[in-house]
Order: C-alpha cells, then structure tokens, then sequence
C-alpha cells in the first residue's frame, strides 16, 4: 500500500513540520536552489514511485517564485511515478483574481488552477478560499477547509465576554461566509458596507446592525494592507462598541498594515498559521496566531484513507 510523503516547498518549512509532527511521519528530503540566473532547481531526495505525496507550499511572500517552484515540486513527483500528488496550499494565489473587474482584465486565479492541473497536481487542499467558486476552475478534487471551528473555539476561550458580543463582516461580499459563525455562537449579526475608489483604498462606510456596548468581533478572510479593518474598527468604536478584536484566517499584512495596527483600538488581531506570522508577531503584540497544522494533517490522514473530510467542516480535530 502507498506511505504518506510530506514535502514542504520554502514559503512555510514550520507549518509543514507542524503537519508531519502531527502525522508522526518525517519531513521527504527535497533540496531547492536558485540557479545563478534565478532560475528554480529542485531535486526529490528520496523515491516517491507508487507513493501518496503531499507538497505543503503556501501563496506567501515571493508569491511568484513560491508558486513556480510548487509546479516544478508536482511535477517532478509526478514524471517520478508518484501515484497521487496532492497540492496542500493553505493560502491560494491570486485568489482575489477570480472574476473580470473591468474589460480585458485577467482571471488569474483560473491560469493558476490550469497551471496546477497541467504540472500533474491530482488534489488540491487548502483553507478559506476568497470566493468558493475557485473550486469550480479545477477539474480535479478540490477541499476548501474552514478555518471557523477553530476561529469559534478561539472566541470562547479567550473573550470572557463573547456571549455579549457581535459579530461584524467588514464588507457586505464576505457577509456569507461569516453569518455561520454568530449563528453557531448565538450572538448578533452586523456588516459595514463599503464602496471603494480603486483597490486597496475605501472611501466611505455604512454600519448595518447596533454594536452599542457590545463587544465587536471583525471576521474576514484576509487582511493584506489592513485598510478596511482599520477603518472597520474606527466605525464600530464610533457607534459605541466597547472592545474590538479582528479574526482573519490569511494574514498577509503587506506594506503599511503592521504600522497601521499598531495605532489601531484592536485588543487583538488574531490570525491563522496559513501565511508565516512570527515575523509579522515580533513586529505587533497584538497579533496573535492560531495553529491550524493539525487540520491540514487531519485532512492529508484522511484523504490518505479514503475517508470523508466533511467532519473537519464544523469541527477541530482533537490535540
């Protein structure tokens, strides 16, 4: 019967040992270079013919670079008789590229599934897709895990007062991704309606919903220059929330986010371990982290198995 082999890509070697941790199995030997003209080297140290191989490489930091060398990485398991390969990508690239936006603008999040395809990807797993519809741009298996059991066990643990609290999508487009979770909670609903002038810039913002005395609870998939959530936070403490916390499943926090945090009203800014955050937690103390690498092995064991992965949808496997 195959055997498991993890690979890990460059762009996140400590969420991948988290996951081989968990599965009680070693890293697979994979030695990457850059050649001198920065070209992607990779060599497979170890036979993976007739094996169940995994690669864990996340769309983060040199995004273009860490996705090239994830299609080499596929590839090079595949033409070595690999029998499945499966692309673990916690956070997807380009995946805020899913439809037109205007005349002869790309949809670049569908090249990167064709691309995916092409190099001999046979699954893909990853976590809180910007829109769900991306699944339908592969003909292959796709598991869209939720980071929300793990965001509502994190609210209960750590907000004393989260039965008194609210929870806010700060735009209407992630409305529907977030009301499972004040409905799991049993707590109110609100959203902040947004109109932008170009991307990465808000220009103004409605509150729908009366946070008054109550503790605001932002949700989001990503924050990446932390504009809305910032602006986010300022209209809530304005409508008379008492304390505001933001919960984000990708934490991308590029340019000027890490500054703006800091003098933002945030208790904390919490986000999971799908994008590295050591360097991003160094720089803010009010960015926390939650360590989702037992659901990506939970996941990998399953898919392994041939058993269903819908129990990972509503629940956090156990430590």
């Amino acid at each position: 019967m195959a055997t498991i082999k993890v690979f890990s890509g460059t762009s996140h070697p400590h969420l991948a040992q988290g996951i081989v941790d968990r599965l009680g199995i070693d890293l697979g030997k994979v030695v990457i270079n850059k050649l001198s003209n920065l070209e992607t080297c990779v060599e497979i140290g170890e036979s993976v013919r007739g094996e169940d191989v995994y690669i864990v490489q996340s769309g983060s930091g040199e995004i273009n670079d860490n996705l090239m060398e994830l299609l080499i990485m596929i590839n090079a398991c595949k033409i070595a008789s690999a029998s499945r390969v499966t692309a673990v990508i916690p956070c997807f690239p380009y995946a805020r590229q899913d439809k037109k936006e205007m005349s002869r603008s790309p949809i670049s999040a569908k090249l990167v599934a064709n691309m995916l395809s092409v190099a001999g990807a046979d699954h893909i797993i990853t976590m809180d897709l910007h829109a769900s519809q991306i699944q339908g741009f592969f003909d292959i298996p796709v598991d869209n895990l939720f980071a929300e059991p793990a965001v509502l066990k994190w609210i209960k643990e750590n907000i004393t007062e989260w039965k008194n609290s609210i929870i806010v999508s700060p735009d209407a487009g992630g409305a529907k991704r977030v009301t499972s979770i004040p409905d799991r909670l049993n707590v109110e609903f609100a959203l902040i309606h947004k109109e932008r002038k170009k991307a990465n810039e808000v220009a103004s913002m409605v509150l729908v919903g009366d946070v008054k005395d109550k503790t605001a609870v932002l949700v989001d998939d990503m924050a990446d220059t932390c504009g809305t959530i910032v602006h986010a936070a300022d209209r809530l403490v304005e409508a008379g929330a008492t304390k505001v916390y933001a919960i984000l499943t990708h934490g991308i926090f590029s340019g000027p986010a890490i500054s703006r945090i800091n003098n933002a009203c945030f208790e904390a800014v919490v986000v999971t371990n799908t994008i590295p955050q050591d360097g991003h937690m160094r720089d803010c103390r009010k960015i926390q982290c939650i360590d989702v690498s037992m659901m990506f092995a939970e996941a990998v064991r399953r898919t392994h198995n041939g058993e269903s992965v819908s129990y990972l949808f509503s629940n956090v496997p156990y430590l």
